[in-house]
């Protein structure tokens, strides 16, 4: 496998996308794996700004597995109400901090298959968790799907089909960095027409 040409370009999407210090993506720097794993579930179809400063409101009073499992569910629906289909998460995220609590008793698992057998937790979810937490996982969102296409790392519209053919395109030492270096780079340029101007040229590194 000969990804030269492939890094080469990953490298300058992180190059042109704002630094970590100057913006933080929804899944970013919270104190425990369950907490991460929360923001990641709350995250989805919502912008990470909100996602953030919802998870904090949440995170002061439900910080723990424990505390999370005995609220009510209108309690959270208050709280998250600014992300989309907080009806939904809402019930996801007390379903799936009782069996956190119950099953495992409080800590998060680690293993993929068993994540996504958790309410709310899907392929990309599990993903964006597990590499937040070191390992190599391929969180594929509208972001990376966008990039990859354009650069054709991948012919699919499929999330699951984009990242086996990212696994295979990239040495397993940088699957955790993709989804965040192709966040902030489309996060960074919100006009399409300048983020594809970029794209076009990226393509043409060698």
């Amino acid at each position: 496998m000969n990804s030269k040409k492939q890094i080469s370009q990953l490298n300058q999407l992180k190059r042109l996308g704002k630094k970590p210090k100057d913006l933080r993506l929804a899944a970013e720097s919270w104190r425990s794996a369950f907490q991460i794993l929360i923001a990641t579930i709350l995250s989805a179809r919502t912008r990470d700004e909100t996602t953030i400063s919802v998870a904090e409101k949440l995170f002061r009073k439900y910080p723990t597995p424990e505390k999370f499992s005995r609220v009510k569910i209108t309690e959270i629906e208050k709280i998250i109400k600014p992300v989309n289909f907080y009806k939904n998460k809402s019930r996801y995220l007390i379903s799936c901090s009782k069996i956190i609590e119950e099953k495992f008793d409080g800590k998060v698992p680690l293993d993929f298959e068993t994540l996504i057998s958790l309410p709310g937790v899907g392929r990309k979810t599990a993903n964006v968790f597990l590499s937040e937490l070191g390992n190599d996982a391929i969180g594929v969102d509208t972001h990376l799907s966008y990039v990859s296409r354009m650069l054709k790392w991948s012919n699919h519209a499929n999330p699951h089909k984009i990242e086996k053919d990212l696994q295979k395109l990239f040495p397993r030492k940088y699957w955790s960095k993709i989804n965040p270096v192709a966040v902030r780079f489309g996060k960074t340029y919100t006009s399409r027409k300048k983020k594809d101007k970029l794209l076009n040229e990226i393509k043409k590194i060698k």
